[in-house]
């Protein structure tokens, strides 16, 4: 699986399972892909996926396929279905894979403000950001209200057997950051199905912010430190890096606070240039507070300043995985007791497989 999803996966029968996804906020430009019971998000339409080793044959009557590695067949894996109600579409004409869309098995994942302050400026911008690629294309809307929002999670829940969801925003300014939209778009969804919610922003201007997310339903919070050493920061996202990693630590120390240990989590993307060092080091500090750190391998994604940019080595990944998925064990920080979220997904990362 680590190898998976550094050097990507070739597709003989590329419309099998869930519709991959090109460009926009969120894993891109891959396919889930269940291998031994895990769902994996692999990438497929990067340069890397391009040239990768791995070849998945069209599947079988059984809907199962080979992954060949030249002449060798090395594992059988599977594809989640499409979803039931990506056929549907709200009240007011929006079909509802624009609103919400399903990542790995069993998640809804949105972005429910679809813009950001900072990508308006590539000077500004995450590198690695293509938040506005769907909505050029025209995949998404640009936001998505609390009423469109609760109607696809309810339907998701009941047609798909959805477990949790993921909302997450764009900035929408240097205040709270997105903390308000996901209260209203929350207190939505709770209202109309009973569903686990991660929420996903920048650290807020105010604490108090964690307690108003709280009372509106959202279970746990993600706030994505993607890089970990200022320098790396200030390359990569210079607009981000307008909040220092000690803002973002008194961030998550308040937010435990309020979530709990073990649900609040941090993204942070291996390959973009932090040393194995650097990323092991802040983890271990992030597990003594209670955060779970989801470190996941960059994907270099179409259309954005590092689409050509390396994707890390499964022996660089496996060099961080393999002592941090010990340290979540002995900080009894498990993905599994996550209550929703990207850490409980577990997708985008082998990091829940080496967690002993």
């Amino acid at each position: 699986m680590t190898e998976l999803q550094s050097f990507g996966l070739r597709l003989v029968d590329p419309s099998a399972g869930v519709a991959s996804r090109r460009g926009g906020a969120g894993p891109s430009d891959h396919k889930a892909v269940t291998v031994d019971g895990h769902t994996i998000m692999v990438p497929v339409h990067t340069s890397t996926a391009w040239d990768s080793p791995f070849v998945a044959q069209a599947p079988d009557a059984t809907g199962r396929s080979t992954v060949m590695r030249g002449t060798i067949p090395i594992a059988r894996i599977s594809f989640p279905k499409q979803p039931r109600f990506y056929a549907m579409q709200t009240l007011d004409g929006v079909p509802y894979s624009h609103i919400a869309t399903l990542h790995g098995s069993d998640v809804l994942a949105t972005t429910v403000l679809q813009t950001c302050i900072r990508y308006q400026s590539r000077t500004r911008t995450c590198q690695f950001c293509a938040i506005g690629q769907s909505l050029a294309a025209g995949r998404t809307v640009a936001r998505k209200t609390p009423e469109q929002l609760a109607e696809v999670a309810r339907a998701a829940v009941l047609l798909d057997g959805v477990k949790h969801m993921v909302l997450t925003t764009g900035t929408p300014n240097a205040t709270d950051r997105g903390a308000a939209i996901l209260c209203e778009s929350a207190f939505a969804i709770k209202a109309a199905v009973d569903l686990p919610i991660q929420g996903q922003c920048e650290p807020p201007d105010d604490d108090r912010w964690f307690q108003r997310m709280h009372a509106a339903g959202i279970d746990t919070l993600g706030m994505h430190l993607e890089a970990v050493t200022p320098a790396v920061r200030e390359k990569i996202m210079p607009g981000k890096a307008s909040v220092p990693i000690a803002r973002y630590m008194a961030a998550f120390e308040a937010a435990v606070a309020v979530f709990g240990r073990g649900q609040v989590s941090t993204y942070i993307l291996a390959g973009l240039g932090d040393t194995r060092e650097a990323i092991l080091t802040i983890c271990e500090q992030l597990l003594a507070l209670g955060v779970y750190p989801f470190v996941v391998p960059f994907v270099p994604i179409s259309g954005t300043p590092l689409e050509s940019h390396p994707a890390p080595t499964p022996e660089f990944m496996r060099s961080i995985l393999e002592p941090l998925g010990r340290s979540v064990a002995a900080h009894k920080l498990r993905s599994a007791d996550i209550k929703a979220g990207c850490g409980k997904c577990g997708a985008c990362s082998s990091l829940s497989v080496y967690e002993s």
